[in-house]
């Protein structure tokens, strides 16, 4: 019998993983050990496969039983946190909404910009979120298109939270809208409160804490909180935690997450001030976009479509067919090792090119002018991966340093200055989440684990 502080579990799409913690209130945390299982929310009970993973976890660490404190966990299984996002002109509160919700570990359903329509509120209940994110408008300004935007989701009567975060002179007028509805209201501060000007932490934290309420109603979750003795986090949204909270300590930085679904790269920079002088339109110093269909075992197909098979092929020395019929999440021998390196490789560079921003040229008055749009990654100083792919692969440092360019031209990527670091014990996510009541031991053990203390 050996008991440990805490237990972090991360509740995938395919795999849960569950990760031991002691002395976190010590100057030394100590990473005990990891186990996994398959996950079983199709099962109609995730709690079987958190189970096998602690079993797991068991027997990696040479006991015959365990014993906890706390258990704390993360989740993107039941189709994560799915959220819509509706506000006022897209290059301003729509992209302030979208960011907030993607940093708190949402997956975004739709988007709409503008006064919403009658065949959009069929849209929405067809995509049935979790949440749903109103904005729209400065502090005292435009205030039409919002009260007729939640006319409109009052229509809909669902059962579900909305968060309001627009123009705070509109607050009073949209809870009447709602005083008598299933929705569930929350307002918050307004997420683009002037010109120019984000603020999407607040939305991002309240995001959070509705996605912890909702998940243990969600197919297959039920009785996760009877495990669970603390918070529940969506996983993306536990790594930005993580990505933050690191970027304080070490400097600026930039994650890559490639999964079986998805592949998630998060920035947490406010970039150079080379390019902030003639940045066309500010952006958060911290944010995160997901590319759903950059994935390398559920999605893979997404990306070979992409590549094209034959090229593939032709790269790995040998065929492919009989591989994608028959591999299992976790690749068995060294061409399924191959293939995913390769996909690993291509979902990066691409993550990385969508989400990146680049030098424009502007003809005015005075001729041709350069100008920048988008996220400023050129000041980044360490580029980290974390994982299932990018901690496992033993290519993965050399896949992340191949993004680095000498020279900017047009995309605003790292340069070769920029450390390549590898979440070695795949411990981000719980971290992120385990920052919440052990900051500091989160950050020791972050630096632990790529190998930089």
């Amino acid at each position: 019998m050996a008991a440990v502080d805490l237990l972090v579990a991360e509740i995938g799409s395919t795999t849960t993983v569950i990760n031991a913690f002691n002395n976190l209130s010590s100057a030394d945390p100590v990473f005990e050990g990891q186990g996994q299982a398959p996950t079983t929310v199709l099962d109609g009970d995730v709690t079987i496969g958190l189970k096998n993973a602690i079993t797991n976890l068991k027997s990696n660490l040479r006991l015959d039983d365990i014993k906890w404190n706390d258990l704390l966990a993360t989740s993107s299984a039941a189709g994560g946190l799915k959220m819509t996002v509706h506000g006022l002109v897209h290059d301003m509160t729509v992209k302030a909404a979208e960011y907030a919700a993607l940093g708190a570990g949402a997956v975004i359903k739709m988007v709409t910009a503008g006064k919403l329509k009658e065949h959009q509120l069929e849209e929405i209940k067809k995509q049935q979120p979790n949440i749903i994110l109103l904005a729209g408008g400065v502090d005292y300004g435009d205030e039409d298109t919002i009260i007729h935007n939640a006319k409109m989701l009052r229509k809909l009567d669902l059962p579900i939270w909305l968060i309001y975060g627009g123009n705070k002179v509109c607050q009073t007028e949209v809870k009447e809208i709602f005083s008598e509805s299933q929705t569930k209201l929350l307002i918050v501060d307004n997420v683009y409160p002037e010109i120019d000007v984000f603020n999407i932490e607040p939305t991002r934290k309240i995001i959070q804490d509705a996605f912890e309420k909702h998940i243990v109603h969600a197919p297959g979750m039920e009785k996760i909180d009877r495990m669970v003795t603390g918070s529940i986090m969506p996983t993306p949204g536990a790594v930005m935690n993580a990505a933050k909270l690191l970027k304080e300590e070490i400097g600026d930085l930039i994650i890559f997450d490639v999964g079986g679904a998805t592949t998630d790269l998060h920035s947490v920079t406010e970039g150079t001030k080379e390019y902030q002088d003639i940045m066309i339109s500010p952006e958060p110093t911290a944010i995160r976009t997901v590319e759903g269909d950059l994935g390398v075992f559920i999605n893979a197909k997404n990306l070979i479509n992409e590549i094209g098979i034959n090229k593939i092929e032709e790269k790995l020395g040998f065929e492919i067919q009989d591989i994608l019929e028959n591999r299992k999440p976790i690749p068995q021998n060294k061409k399924e090792i191959k293939l995913i390196e390769l996909l690993t490789e291509e979902a990066v560079n691409r993550a990385l090119n969508r989400h990146a921003g680049e030098i424009k040229e502007i003809y005015g008055p005075s001729g041709r002018t350069a100008a920048a749009k988008g996220k400023d990654l050129t000041g980044v100083k360490y580029i980290i991966g974390t994982g299932g792919a990018l901690t496992k692969l033993k290519k993965n440092k050399k896949i992340l340093a191949n993004i680095r360019v000498k020279n900017v031209q047009k995309k605003l990527y790292p340069g070769m200055k920029a450390d390549v670091l590898i979440d070695q014990n795949y411990i981000f996510a719980a971290c992120g989440v385990m920052a919440k009541k052990y900051p500091e031991a989160a950050v020791k053990l972050m630096k632990k684990s790529l190998g930089i203390i």
